[in-house]
């Protein structure tokens, strides 16, 4: 099932990066040289491939966020712009050093990435254009700027637009603030052990405690988990593919889930459409290639087995 409305209004805010990406045969078993087969450098970052995410699906999405003058952040810039996705609240900063990732992918499609956040890049979200929130159908954040989700965040709770968080690891000492602006919170497995130690489902009841109406976890080829707006449990099993790179598949995953909650589709119906559009990212090297447009995903859904919908989920 898709959207209602397949061209929402989307604002992502958050991580914007340039992805220096390196192809080897296998990780090495301690530190050594290897030959990397295949190299290539492409936009990443949370918010920003999220944002890609959605676009490509139909979304008229926005960036907001920070990069330097340097030439990687006028790289960033451009990659978003060649997406079709807004950059009005993409702010340059004079004398800063924007965010850069090297990553290293492996025969089987697994990665190891080193991110540096930039340098200089100035926390302050006064130059956001706040007043095109009343105009979106959703916002997404991540954790990397804080000061800027926070704003956006309280922005659309007063205009009572659907918030999304990517709640990814970071070194946030108190998440609280933000997941008490959220409405759907979406963590990855290491974000949510960092949250709350113990199982999942009581991690995620735990978030629910904060006032969110959706709590999830991704689990790579173990799916997704949520508890939904009454508590229960749910989850939607992986989508069995053979993976190039898992390289940005959250990101995926927060893109379109954002795109079909902002298009006015329910909890389990967004699920399995995110889920979906992060196994064809799989499919293609980078976070960002292998990003479908919606006439694929429609055609990947369409020829699933039954056995791929939603579930309950046990103890």
């Amino acid at each position: 099932m898709l959207p209602p409305n397949t061209t929402p209004r989307l604002i992502c805010l958050g991580h914007a990066t340039l992805d220096r990406s390196y192809v080897i045969g296998r990780f090495p078993p301690m530190p050594r040289k290897v030959k990397a087969l295949h190299a290539f450098a492409n936009g990443g970052g949370m918010a920003s491939s999220a944002a890609v995410a959605a676009a490509r699906l139909g979304a008229r999405t926005s960036l907001w966020g920070r990069v330097g003058d340097d030439a990687d952040g006028l790289a960033i810039r451009q990659s978003l712009e060649s997406e079709g996705v807004a950059t009005n609240g993409l702010r340059r900063i004079a004398g800063a050093v924007s965010a850069t990732s090297a990553v290293l992918i492996d025969a089987e499609g697994e990665r190891l990435l080193a991110h540096h956040d930039g340098e200089n890049l100035s926390v302050d979200p006064d130059f956001l254009p706040l007043g095109e929130v009343t105009g979106a159908d959703a916002v997404l954040a991540d954790l990397r700027w804080q000061e800027g989700a926070l704003a956006m965040f309280a922005a659309a709770r007063a205009a009572g637009v659907p918030t999304v968080l990517d709640a990814d690891v970071s070194d946030l000492p108190d998440l609280l603030p933000l997941l008490r602006l959220t409405d759907y919170a979406v963590f990855s497995e290491g974000g949510l052990a960092e949250f709350a130690d113990g199982p999942a489902l009581e991690a995620l009841a735990r978030v629910r405690v904060a006032g969110v109406r959706h709590a999830g976890v991704t689990l790579g080829s173990a799916g997704y988990l949520w508890l939904d707006a009454a508590g229960q449990p749910c989850r939607q099993p992986a989508i069995p593919v053979q993976p190039v790179d898992t390289n940005g598949a959250g990101d995926a995953f927060h893109g379109a889930f954002s795109w079909a909650i902002a298009g006015g589709l329910g909890d389990a119906q967004a699920v399995r459409l995110a889920v979906a559009t992060a196994a064809l990212k799989c499919l293609h090297p980078g976070a960002r290639a292998g990003l479908p447009r919606l006439p694929e995903l429609q055609a990947f859904l369409g020829g699933l087995q039954p056995a791929t919908a939603m579930e309950p989920a046990g103890p």
